[in-house]
């Protein structure tokens, strides 16, 4: 009998939530080339409070047996989400920026689960392998779309990860090793799935954001 792989398993029962979520009305614009420049930007400053909440817990975590073989260094985002931002908002960027609704309870609900390894790590999966797979895609767009070179995409740039698929693949081991049991692993689904439904959220608030 053949045993379905955890990592096969979240990615099945997510599939259509996934969709949802890139299917949001502000995004599909956005990588048509149907937005603007401020369009990614505002989605760019979004990302910093996620992020921040993110790396922030996942530094408190890094003695964590179980969550720390997740935390890979060459994961962080926040310098290079900085970077952006001073690019696209100017150095002053900290007073131009604020979280929307959705983006300031989606961090809260991340540090709320810090305590638990897998729901933190359903936040952790979904965010990077997300960076990981489709932002190598969004970067190439937006580039094109919005006159931007190596400057205000860095956020997308894992140039520590020498080979993203087989990072990726790690990871899936990862999750398919990990001590969980199953009320845990049914868990970290659930959490995955609340994260699908911040990011489709949050495009929404930005879409209501940009036509206010």
């Amino acid at each position: 009998m053949t045993t379905t792989r955890f990592s096969a398993l979240i990615a099945e029962r997510t599939r259509s939530s996934h969709s949802d979520s890139e299917g949001a009305t502000f995004m599909s614009d956005l990588m048509k080339g149907h937005g603007t420049k401020r369009d990614y930007a505002e989605l760019s400053a979004q990302h910093w409070y996620i992020y921040e909440a993110l790396e922030s817990c996942a530094a408190d975590l890094a003695d964590d047996a179980v969550a720390s073989p997740f935390l890979a260094p060459e994961l962080r985002r926040l310098p290079q989400l900085e970077r952006d931002l001073e690019h696209l908002f100017g150095s002053d960027w900290r007073s131009e920026i604020s979280a929307l609704p959705t983006t300031a309870a989606y961090a809260d609900r991340i540090r709320e689960v810090a305590s638990s390894p897998a729901s933190f790590i359903a936040h952790h999966y979904t965010r990077y392998l997300g960076d990981l797979s489709g932002g190598q895609f969004i970067a190439r767009l937006v580039r094109r779309h919005y006159g931007l070179g190596d400057r205000g995409v860095e956020f997308y740039d894992f140039d520590q990860i020498e080979n993203i698929d087989a990072f990726k693949e790690n990871y899936r081991m990862l999750l398919d090793s990990a001590p969980w049991n199953d009320i845990e692993r049914e868990h970290m689904i659930e959490e995955t799935l609340l994260a699908y439904r911040f990011n489709s959220d949050l495009f929404t608030d930005l879409h209501r954001a940009k036509v206010a």
